[in-house]
Order: C-alpha cells, then sequence, then structure tokens
C-alpha cells in the first residue's frame, strides 16, 4: 500500500485530501506546523492518519517527513496576497525555499512522484481570458513571485534530476473546512459568516472583478490523478472549471441560497489584487484526463451547508 505526505494537511485543502486518501483505504502521513491550519480538521482521523508537527522551512523536518514515501501532495504554503505585501519574507521563506527544502528531501528519498500546489496568480493581471499554461507569468505580489519561484523550483527537478514532479495551478478554491475567521479570509467563507451574521459582505472595489471559483472536491481530484497520469510529469497545468463569476455574482447567488439580502459594503481595491482571472483547463483534461465533477453552484450549496451546520 502507497504511503502519502500531505504538506499542510491540517490547512483547507490539505485536510481535504486527507479525507479522500483515508476513504481510499491509503497511508497518510501529514507534515503541518499549524501555523495556519488546524487540528481539528484532522480529528475525525484519529490515530488512522500519522501526524508530523514540523515546518517546511527546517530541512530535518522535510527529512523525517518524506521517509518512505511514495507520493508527495505539497500544499503547505503561507497565502493570502495581502499577507505577502506586508511580509514578502515570510512568504519567501515558507513558499519557495519551504519547498526547495521539501523537492531537495523528497530527491534524496527517491519519492515515486511529488505533486506542487502552484497558483493562478502567477498569471498577474495580464487582460487575455483564459490563462493558458503557455502564457507568460506576470506576477504581481510577493506571493504570486513565491508561489512561481517554488513551482519552477517543482518542475526543475523534473528536467535536472529526473525526478517525477508536476505542478497544479489551483484557481480560487473553496469549500468546506475553509478559514472564515483569518483577516486573510477567502472570499466566500468571509461572505457566508457575514450573511450568516446578518452583516454586510465587504467588496473591496466595485464588485466587478471575477474569478473561476473551484469547489475543493475538483481539486483533490486533479491532485489524485497527477500522481498516477503517466504523461503529468514536468507539466504544469490549470484546475479550475474554465467559468469566471463576478464578486457581485456571487454576492447574489449567496442572497439567493442563504435568503438574505442584507446590501454588500464597497470598500477601496486592494494592492497586488488580479482583476480578472479564468481558467484554460484543456491541458489538464488531456495530461490527467481532468474534468471538473462538481460547479460553481453546487460547490457553493454544499459550502453553505457545511458552514451553517459547523460554523453558526
Amino acid at each position: 500500500m502507497a504511503l502519502y505526505l500531505v504538506t499542510g494537511g491540517g490547512g483547507f485543502i490539505g485536510s481535504n485530501l486527507v479525507k479522500a486518501l483515508v476513504e481510499r483505504g491509503e497511508r497518510v502521513r501529514v507534515l503541518d506546523n499549524f501555523a495556519t491550519g488546524k487540528r481539528a480538521n484532522l480529528a475525525e482521523f484519529g490515530n488512522g492518519i500519522e501526524v508530523l508537527d514540523g515546518d517546511i522551512r527546517d530541512q530535518a523536518a522535510c527529512t523525517r517527513a518524506v521517509e518512505s514515501v511514495d507520493y508527495v501532495l505539497h500544499q503547505a504554503a503561507l497565502g493570502s496576497v495581502p499577507r505577502s505585501v506586508q511580509d514578502p519574507m515570510t512568504s519567501h521563506e515558507v513558499n519557495a525555499t519551504g519547498t526547495l527544502n521539501l523537492l531537495l528531501a523528497a530527491r534524496t528519498a527517491k519519492v515515486r512522484r511529488f505533486v506542487f500546489a502552484s497558483s493562478s496568480s502567477v498569471y498577474g493581471n495580464t487582460p487575455t481570458l483564459p490563462k493558458e499554461e503557455s502564457m507568460p507569468s506576470s506576477p504581481i505580489s510577493p506571493y504570486a513571485v513565491s508561489k512561481l519561484a517554488a513551482e519552477r523550483y517543482t518542475l526543475s527537478f523534473n528536467f535536472i534530476y529526473g525526478m517525477e514532479t508536476v505542478a497544479l495551478r489551483y484557481f480560487n478554491v473553496f469549500g468546506p473546512k475553509q478559514d472564515p475567521d483569518s483577516q486573510y479570509a477567502a472570499v466566500i467563507p468571509r461572505f457566508i459568516m457575514a450573511l450568516a451574521n446578518n452583516k454586510a459582505p465587504v467588496i473591496y472595489g466595485d464588485g466587478e472583478q471575477s474569478r473561476d471559483f473551484t469547489f475543493v472536491e475538483n481539486v483533490v481530484q486533479a491532485n489524485l490523478l497527477a500522481c498516477v497520469a503517466p504523461e503529468a510529469p514536468g507539466n504544469v497545468m490549470n484546475i479550475a472549471c474554465g467559468e469566471r463569476y463576478s464578486l457581485n455574482l456571487l454576492a447574489k447567488c449567496l442572497y439567493e441560497i442563504m435568503d438574505k439580502h442584507v446590501p454588500a459594503v464597497y470598500e477601496p481595491e486592494r494592492s497586488g489584487d488580479v482583476k480578472h482571472s479564468m481558467a484554460a483547463i484543456e491541458r489538464a483534461g488531456h495530461l490527467l484526463s481532468f474534468s471538473p465533477r462538481v460547479k460553481f453552484q453546487e460547490g457553493l450549496q454544499r459550502t453553505v451547508a457545511w458552514y451553517l451546520t459547523e460554523k453558526v
């Protein structure tokens, strides 16, 4: 039976990956320092998984984590554009240097395949839509720069060392277990919790900025496919739904699902934010046989149901 290492397994995407792997009967090890992840996200698995308390900035922790591992699903990162604008060095150390530490350890341990969670932010503010992987990258924020550096390190290990690596560029992932309480919380949990408490959702800018919102189950599916797809190594792929929705439309959808009508409050747009984002997903379809199973509306309904059950 294969052993999977999920870095950042206590986080939103990581814990959803752990759940899918456990349900498949796989052996799972988690590496997390729980700076942003939560132990509560792993509580349901009890002793069914191995949890290492460690930081990817620590080379020794990375070495321990990859021992006897077959597949690395590298989700650990310091997210948030605003946080990276305030503190670019820490974002770089975690996202770029931390990834390099893990790659070096994984190469020494001869893992079968290393799947890296990259980000749509690497495209920057180029007006061309949809975003195709062959487009020049043009990261704006320190966060985006750090993710692109990590992505390039990941692919370079495939080309230089012959280590099987894959990079998946996520587009605005949402779903159960996403933290609504952080000051850097993503827009969907922030909106849901505001409306649940009869408060106005806050929109930065005019609300016409658009995103390719991607339900977490689609991202989990892509990671599992990326572990075994024969043509995946050495490639970067967009993981999304290939559709875009404005924040104003998102608010409207949530009003309908939650039967709440608290008008949004508009504040000045934030530095480093991208105006529009939408993915071309043909490459992932070709190389991974990836096709998003859960569309935006269904994902939104499932997400609202989870928050109203678990958080309100």
